[in-house]
């Protein structure tokens, strides 16, 4: 963090935001923030056992926010930190109590570190671990879960998001731009004046709920005007008329929000900014709280103001490159051991959706549309991730300028389909008043209602990990236990129809063991941890008397992202072929190259390495394999229902997931070498797409997206392919195609290969290079050797 060239440092349109920018780039260091934790410790020691948990949750949170430190940048024109100063990531012992190694760990590693002080280390011994040890959702977790759970899980079959982050989805639909934390106040009141205790048998339960709910606001109100007082004591002692002026003026809009709802422009943003703060403060939700669809929230302010004379575009768009400053300042908080693995990254996967639908189904892209895309340019910051959703209604020109952003090859914005985001949410039974009003895609591409859903993620779960375990007979060599189904020797089996039935079995096995495992954990959040401040502002908590994390939200969802997809349609097409159809090879020659990684079976290699169909090439003989696997995906995991009312869905995402899955597996009948990367998303594997982008975008619409919660797409091209205003009608028919076969999400790494063998050479000369990861952006410097060297070999893309 602390070796960023000059060229970085003067990113922003004004001297105070390249002013700010170098202070978050080169005058910060990630480091971990103990205050959370210390005063939740008070609050609780305090509290538990004398009031209910929702209650509880509530005071510790005000606790939080009535003692935390606040900070006040200078010439910041928004405020506000997770921790007590930029880039301090607190930590939640509620959820995952640090060891001492743990916190050794996150100081001495390489990558995604977090300095931990002596000081810091003292606390976690001496207050954190004897008060959070035994009651961390972690540690009672690792005690309920069945041991086949534990089994599948250490062999890498799975992972679980909720070990060590709250459960998200949370982002932002429009209410917080209408309402301030007073009005909030006024609703649950009325909901407890009328509560039924005759005819409602759970008024008590709701009426403890929403006693949680009102502690928050009281906490938000707190938090605001804690900040105005500090800034007008600021002013009351400093000598620059300029700062003096501005801290005054930062003083009148913190008397405004987070008690009222916002009137200006910078007023909704740092409204956004302070309900931000709050939401990750109170959980370490996985996802953070997103913005949704902020140029739309924005723009009845920017307009106004715009119209009156009282704000200029530039002046709006100084606010907004402060924003970003406050997203890149807040990293993603520490994790640890396989939870690292699946997200190794300070990106806290905040994601902003320009140019959606309107709710009446028109275009929404505006002038803050533009505004965001120039901001996003000017900035090239990690975080906020930004996406650009694209309909039939969308203006060639927006997605032309978003193209041209794209282009120059750091990663963002991504592109979704809005269409297809429409039909997926219907498919999944939401209302279309509401998918119009707040459907977004968030984190890396999921789907969602916001302000109204809680969608959460529950693990990635590695496909092609399965039939490596119909292979061995259910042993898995990484963690050298016994772990699945014994289906039988393989080697007998006599058809690929029996090969394919015995890896639906085990698919089945595995998914039913890690969803048990998804009941047991949501169930421990229900009663255990609410977010009160997360109920108050998603639809319908209030009026249910419900908390988020136990069913209150209009609408309630379960991922289980899959991970793989190529590779195990890759495997089964050479299976199918090589030794059922062709008999080129029997299984017990491909299996048995499979343990040797293929050393000494040149022959076998070449045969299911280059001369079998590939997912990617518009070859269906591998894609209805796909569609296969697919199609079985769906039969085991979609339409479950979980102890909060949840459905179940697909999903296809890996955030750095596929590193860890492929380190954790042989070799595969398609020729990928043991421990090497499993592809992302639904891309195809490494180099097997040679028949141009075009194809792929065949390949991939084979699959039935509209019936996933999003499907991850990446793309490669070296700069000279997509150069010049040909290179963006290139690139934009590419979309649009590819968005009228009801593809979901479309991503683009803009970078040749030679590049980024330097850069993976010569580290310090490469320091701002930027790439796309999966459904986030990375410094190349941030990423594993592995994971390098993954991007390093897709396959660039070039027009026919």
């Amino acid at each position: 963090m602390s070796h960023l060239t000059l060229e970085k440092t003067r990113r922003g349109s004004t001297e105070r935001i390249q002013h700010l920018r170098e202070i978050s780039d080169n005058q910060c260091e990630p480091c971990v923030s103990m205050e959370r934790a210390v005063l939740l410790t008070e609050a609780y020691k305090k509290y538990e056992g004398k009031v209910s948990t929702p209650v509880l949750r509530g005071l510790a949170f005000k606790h939080i926010m009535e003692n935390r430190t606040l900070y006040i940048e200078r010439g910041g024109l928004v405020v506000g930190e997770k921790g007590h100063k930029p880039w301090a990531a607190p930590t939640f012992p509620e959820l995952c109590c640090h060891s001492l190694e743990d916190m050794d760990n996150m100081n001495n590693r390489e990558k995604v570190f977090f300095r931990v002080s002596e000081e810091d280390r003292k606390i976690q011994e001496e207050v954190i671990i004897p008060y959070w040890k035994d009651r961390a959702m972690m540690t009672r977790m690792e005690r309920l879960l069945p041991d086949e759970w534990h089994k599948l899980f250490n062999a890498g079959l799975y992972t679980e998001f909720l070990m060590q982050r709250g459960p998200g989805h949370t982002v932002a639909d429009g209410k917080i731009y209408q309402k301030g934390y007073s009005d909030f106040i006024k609703d649950i009141e009325a909901m407890i004046a009328s509560l039924d205790y005759n005819n409602d048998l759970e008024a008590l339960n709701k009426k403890e709920e929403l006693e949680g709910m009102k502690l928050v606001c009281e906490a938000m109100i707190l938090f605001g005007e804690r900040y105005a007082k500090q800034a007008r004591d600021l002013a009351a002692v400093e000598t620059d008329a300029q700062w003096k002026k501005e801290l005054l003026e930062l003083a009148e809009v913190c008397d405004v929000v987070p008690k009222h709802a916002p009137k200006t422009f910078r007023q909704a943003v740092q409204m956004y900014w302070f309900t931000h703060i709050g939401v990750t403060v109170e959980m370490n939700n996985w996802d953070a709280y997103s913005p949704g669809k902020l140029d739309q929230h924005l723009e009845p302010f920017y307009n106004r103001e715009i119209e009156s004379g009282e704000l200029t575009r530039d002046e709006a768009r100084e606010i907004l490159e402060n924003l970003w400053i406050q997203f890149n300042n807040q990293p993603a908080p520490p994790k640890v051991g396989i939870t690292l693995k699946e997200s190794a990254t300070y990106t806290d996967f905040c994601n902003i959706n320009t140019g959606a639908l309107r709710p009446d189904g028109t275009s929404g892209v505006s002038d803050v549309s533009y505004l965001i895309l120039e901001v996003m340019d000017e900035m090239k910051l990690l975080q906020p991730s930004s996406n650009v959703q694209i309909s039939k209604k969308s203006p060639e020109n927006f997605l032309r300028e978003a193209l041209k952003v794209s282009r120059k090859g750091w990663g963002q914005p991504a592109f979704y389909n809005s269409e297809a985001i429409v039909q997926e949410l219907l498919f999944l039974g939401k209302e279309m008043d509401d998918i119009r009003e707040s459907g977004i895609a968030s984190g890396c591409v999921e789907t969602g209602v916001a302000g109204k859903e809680a969608y959460v993620l529950t693990g990635y779960l590695n496909v092609p990990k399965v039939l490596e375990l119909v292979q061995n007979r259910g042993f898995d060599t990484y963690s050298n236990e016994q772990v699945g189904l014994d289906l039988g020797d393989p080697r007998s089996f006599t058809s690929y129809e029996e090969w394919y039935e015995a890896f639906f079995k085990q698919l089945t096995y595995v998914v039913d063991v890690k969803v048990a495992g998804n009941n047991i954990i949501e169930r421990m959040y229900m009663e255990s941890m609410p977010v009160p401040l997360l109920s108050v502002i998603t639809d319908d908590c209030i009026s249910a008397g419900v908390d988020y994390n136990a069913g209150g939200a209009r609408y309630n969802t379960s991922y289980i992202q899959c991970v793989g997809v190529a590779t195990i349609t890759d495997s089964l097409a050479a299976i199918k072929k090589n030794v059922f159809e062709d008999k080129t090879m029997t299984i017990d020659e491909l299996l048995a190259a499979c343990k040797a990684d293929f050393e000494g079976y040149d022959e076998i290699f070449d045969l299911v390495h280059n001369k079998t169909p590939k997912y990617g090439n518009d070859d269906d003989y591998a894609d209805h394999l796909m569609v296969d696997v697919a199609d079985s995906l769906q039969a085991t995991i979609a339409g479950r229902t979980t102890p909060k009312g949840a459905t179940t869905v697909v999903e296809f995402l890996p955030t750095t997931c596929h590193v860890y899955f492929g380190q954790v597996m042989e070799a595969s009948p398609n020729g990928r070498h043991a421990h090497i990367p499993l592809p992302d998303g639904i891309s195809p594997e490494k180099g097997a797409d040679r028949n141009g982008p075009t194809a792929v975008i065949k390949s991939a619409a084979k699959l039935d997206q509209l019936k996933t919660g999003g499907a991850l797409l990446n793309q490669k091209f070296t700069p000279s392919v997509v150069a010049g205003e040909d290179g963006i009608t290139h690139m934009s028919s590419l979309i649009r195609s590819y968005f009228a076969m009801d593809g979901h999400h479309m991503q683009f790494n803009v970078i040749d290969r030679a590049t980024l063998i330097k850069a993976q050479e010569n580290p310090k000369d490469y320091e701002n290079l930027i790439v796309r990861v999966a459904g986030y952006s990375d410094y190349f410097n941030n990423l594993d050797r592995a994971l390098q060297d993954e991007i390093i070999n897709r396959t660039e893309q070039a027009f026919a």
